[in-house]
């Protein structure tokens, strides 16, 4: 693999948090680079989500307790 097609490799394997399968060794950087940002936008997207489910969560906790709840559960 040049060089230039190392760097969505190495990319993609960072969005997947391990390393690709070898035989996405033989995908153009583009495609590589098109599966790293679906990666990336899902990951962001789950993590806005939880973000707001759990904001949502804390509207059950009494006012008072709020703060200190979300201090514990966000550190």
């Amino acid at each position: 693999m040049s060089t230039e097609a190392r760097a969505p490799y190495e990319r993609l394997g960072s969005a997947l948090r391990d390393a690709p399968p070898p035989a996405f060794e033989r995908l153009a950087p583009q495609q590589l680079a098109v599966l790293a940002d679906a990666l990336e936008r899902q990951r962001e997207s789950r993590a806005a989500g939880l973000s707001e489910a759990a904001e949502e969560a804390l509207k059950l906790v009494p006012a008072l307790a709020r703060g200190p709840v979300r201090r514990i559960l966000f550190r």
